[in-house]
């Protein structure tokens, strides 16, 4: 598969064969070895052949291996012709990232960092299958599921300009209950507010550098405070949703006219009944996963609060943003010089609007959208905004995460015989976990470098730098 560099930070297969459109990788020379060994550019093929793609199939830096879609993937259909594929979304749907800044400094912190991490582990459930404290009647849940992130603010866990700071304000307006299995809902019903496993984690960090002084101060990101980061995601809802209609579309496909390139690739025509369920139930599960970081992060608040014994107004914990990865939407892009409505994949991407986009909050629409991107939990975390260049090149879309460059087994097999927590506390990190497998699974060396990803991000100018947080404290599920 031939691959041509573009420029220095953009490579691409041409369009040849089934494809419809290119396939692009935004990476670096130092990166794009190990991608061409991967079987993420078969992937990346595969996506360019599905029925109604538009400009090009599209991945971050962050690529790597996924079900169907490579992770680190973006794809715009159109909506007349193109497909909604739930391998396009994954199976966390809306997996995501919260930050909240606060008014602690590092020197208040580090001296009492021990209980900060043992407060936050008591206080938020971790874990596979782990349950929470918020219990859901049947119409409490169909209404998580309908309002998102208002229904928890409703509820006590948080404040209502926390909603103006969550992207789409938590809640996706088409969602319906009545497109969720009742084996789904049973799986999500009792852990709103709980972690869940995996790559899922709390991080306590300090602003250790600023690059863009006007943007931080409007996201309110001072040198030297301390930060919490925290991702989760759907939980089994989201899983079950993704299960489902994989199996339905997998079963009695609506596209009788176009052969699959690989099974896991099985979607629906957006128009079609079986495309618009879909939708449906994982807007469903992506109002669940906004609500339950809207719980996590006031379960972390208060844990804070009891560690410092201070008030609300002194801890001045507010959230900065919440951004999802994983999730499929319809928004208005340009196409060949014309507005059209698109239906965005992202997987393993993060949204980037520029300055003045009408979905941004009033308080944010001069600088750009916060993007939020994790690092492992040895090295550092990025807060990023979103530029004009992304609208013109990605969908508005930038890269989510550090990426994987070991599989889980390989990771467990390679900390074999090493303590990952020791070696991550003799960099100053503490760190308390659900499962001894998991930390080695999400180890630092699993993950590639964050800031060359973030680097080639800021200098392909599809978004750009604005803080690096630095971990000191990280609970893993």
């Amino acid at each position: 598969m031939d691959l041509i560099q573009l420029d220095k930070y953009r490579w691409e297969i041409k369009k040849h064969g089934p494809m419809r459109v290119p396939a692009r990788i935004y990476t670096s020379a130092a990166m794009i070895e190990a991608i061409k060994k991967e079987e993420t550019l078969k992937q990346l093929y595969n996506v360019a052949q599905l029925p109604g793609i538009l400009k090009a199939a599209l991945a971050m830096p962050d690529i790597h291996w996924g079900y169907g879609f490579p992770i680190g993937g973006v794809a715009g259909f159109d909506c007349d012709e193109g497909v909604i594929s739930p391998g396009g979304v994954g199976y966390d749907i809306n997996c995501g990232v919260r930050l909240a800044a606060t008014g602690l400094t590092e020197d208040e912190v580090l001296p009492r960092l021990e209980e900060v991490v043992n407060a936050l582990f008591a206080n938020i459930p971790t874990g596979v299958g782990s349950t929470g404290s918020i219990k859901l009647s049947d119409g409490d849940l169909k209404n998580v599921l309908r309002q998102g992130s208002r229904w928890a603010v409703s509820k006590g866990f948080g404040e209502d300009r926390d909603v103006e700071h969550t992207e789409d304000r938590g809640c996706m307006a088409d969602a319906d209950p009545g497109a969720v299995s009742q084996k789904a809902l049973d799986r999500g019903r009792k852990q709103l507010g709980t972690l869940g496993s995996g790559n899922h984690f709390v991080e306590i960090g300090i602003v250790e550098e600023i690059f863009d002084e006007p943007a931080a101060n409007t996201f309110g990101l001072s040198k030297g405070h301390m930060t919490v980061l925290l991702h989760s995601g759907s939980r089994g809802l989201g899983h079950q949703v993704c299960d489902d209609f994989l199996a339905s579309m997998t079963k009695k496909p609506d596209l009788t006219d176009f052969k699959l390139p690989d099974r896991q690739l099985a979607c629906a025509r957006i128009r079609s009944s079986q495309g618009e369920r879909y939708y449906q139930a994982m807007a469903c599960a992506a109002n669940f996963a906004w609500a339950n970081r809207q719980a996590l992060m006031h379960l972390a608040r208060e844990a804070l609060m009891e560690v410092f014994q201070i008030s609300p107004r002194d801890l001045a914990m507010r959230l900065v943003y919440d951004v999802c990865h994983n999730i499929a939407k319809f928004e208005t892009h340009e196409i060949e010089g014309k507005k059209q409505r698109v239906c965005v994949h992202r997987k393993g991407a993060t949204r980037a609007l520029p300055p003045g986009h009408p979905a941004l909050s009033d308080e944010y629409r001069s600088i750009g959208q916060p993007i939020l991107i994790p690092g492992d939990m040895g090295t550092a975390s990025y807060v990023l905004a979103g530029t004009d260049k992304s609208m013109a090149e990605t969908f508005g879309s930038t890269c989510h995460g550090a990426g994987r460059v070991l599989s889980r087994s390989a990771a467990i097999k390679a900390a074999k015989g090493r303590s990952i927590y020791r070696e991550l506390e003799d960099k100053g990190i503490l760190v308390k976990w659900a499962s001894r497998s998991t930390l080695a699974e999400e180890m630092p060396d699993a993950y590639k470098d964050i800031s060359r990803v973030v680097d080639v991000v800021h200098g392909s100018g599809i978004s750009k730098k604005v803080a690096r947080l630095r971990p000191v404290a990280v609970i893993k599920g």
